[in-house]
């Protein structure tokens, strides 16, 4: 979405409406710029700062919460993409902070380096990528934010600071929901190209929770998906393996990525919403198109899914023990309720990191995440399913629905108050704020 162009003597008038990419986050900001540089990103946020008005940054729009949404100033900042620095030796790249994930990806690519995990969808843009503490999966694997070694975050007064390592402004700025400033840029580790083998293998999913802890040892890159109502998961295994490439052919990839799992998925998803006794029905039947199936290629290539059916989410980060245990509950629930959930439920893990606010701050971590497809009703459902995600001092997702504030989430983060410290230090007047950063953050 492209907002009026700006006048550097004064914000402009109303803006132009934005919503996210599922649909179901809208605003209509009082004025919406796309910002075509770091020099007129400085002239609009000083100006706003002055006159005392509230500033927030939108991307890809991947976020299920509000986090992005504003009624006063928004900025589209995606024009500020692109690799900016590269030392192939040091695998240290700087990028800007509107660069795609796909578009770094290929960009690295060319460069013979790769990021070193991803998450399954790589249409965000890197600055909401690692404020909302994006993950991939994998025991040894900390969140994305969890690579940057420098990042550069644009403060009130449009003066840009660069934070690196050893400082609490770093660790508080790798995950910080737009609490902080704009992001710039940000300097990543990135690691020398590899391709992975990956596996997909339908298991019983009693089995696949006895054997977690085995299954997660085994792999570098483990998770694996369930339907409600059924007791059959489908396991993703990737590894590093230095065979020669056997991608996927396009036909296979066409039928089953747009036609299959996405075209025929989307349908009777819908119908689900008309006909809602019949989930547990369509759901033991989608686990007659699990099948096992492998592949080599690129690393990005397969940790990214080809992803169009819409939906919301809700994703818990629990320590890592818990989740097997709080899966079968999620399950249960569900069940026993006869809730109207007909999309998989998956589970990956991570490492623990050192970020003041990130979901796995400080322990190994399983994380579940429950979707509902986006024309029907998730709230009531996902509120009793975080219940269960509670009950494990879970920590939400930032960019993922929840229904938690600032007094019941300040406990959960034993960094919580350095990372209010910082966020006094680098915003006191609360320029990089909105409701949800209020809410979730404090005033």
């Amino acid at each position: 979405m492209v907002g009026e162009r700006y006048d550097a003597r004064r914000l402009g008038r109303e803006g132009r409406s934005w919503s996210n990419w599922a649909g179901h986050q809208s605003c209509r900001p009082r004025d919406f710029v796309r910002v075509q540089g770091v020099g007129e990103l400085s002239e609009v946020v000083g100006r706003a700062a002055s006159e005392g008005r509230q500033v927030s940054t939108v991307g890809s729009g991947h976020s299920f919460t509000p986090a992005a949404l504003s009624d006063d100033v928004l900025l589209d900042v995606t024009s500020i993409a692109g690799v900016i620095a590269a030392d192939r030796a040091s695998g240290l790249v700087e990028v800007g902070g509107g660069t795609v994930l796909a578009d770094l990806n290929r960009a690295l690519d060319r460069l013979g380096l790769a990021m070193p995990n991803l998450g399954d969808i790589d249409r965000q843009t890197i600055a909401g990528a690692v404020s909302t503490g994006t993950h991939g999966t994998g025991k040894d694997f900390p969140n994305i934010s969890a690579q940057i070694e420098r990042i550069g975050v644009m403060g009130p007064d449009g003066e840009v600071r660069e934070f690196g390592a050893g400082s609490d402004e770093l660790l508080a700025a790798r995950v910080a929901i737009g609490s902080l400033g704009v992001i710039t840029s940000v300097t990543l580790r990135t690691v020398p190209a590899f391709n992975l083998h990956r596996v997909d293998e339908p298991m019983d999913l009693d089995l696949a929770l006895s054997e977690f802890e085995t299954l997660i040892a085994e792999n570098e890159h483990f998770e694996f998906f369930v339907f409600p109502y059924t007791r059959t998961a489908l396991t993703l295994r990737r590894n590093r393996t230095d065979r020669p490439l056997a991608p996927r052919g396009k036909v296979d990839r066409y039928l089953g990525d747009v036609v299959l799992e996405n075209g025929l998925g989307d349908l009777a998803l819908r119908a689900t919403g008309k006909f809602r006794g019949a989930i547990p029905k369509l759901a033991r039947y989608s686990t007659h198109f699990m099948s096992q199936s492998e592949q080599i290629d690129v690393s990005h290539r397969l940790f990214a899914n080809y992803r169009t059916i819409r939906f919301n989410e809700m994703e818990y980060a629990l320590p890592r023990e818990a989740g097997p245990e709080a899966l079968e509950r999620v399950l249960a629930m569900i069940e026993g309720e006869s809730f109207p959930l007909a999309m998989p439920i998956e589970c990956r893990v991570s490492a623990g990191d050192d970020a003041l606010i990130s979901q796995a701050h400080g322990r190994p971590t399983a994380y579940i995440a429950v979707h509902q497809h986006h024309t029907m009703e998730y709230e009531p459902y996902f509120r009793e399913i975080e219940e269960i995600f509670k009950s494990y001092g879970g920590r939400p997702h930032w960019g993922k629905l929840h229904f938690q504030d600032a007094a019941s989430l300040a406990p959960l983060f034993p960094g919580w108050e350095r990372f209010e410290a910082v966020r006094d230090r680098l915003d006191p007047d609360r320029t990089f704020s909105n409701a949800y950063v209020n809410r979730v953050l404090g005033p």
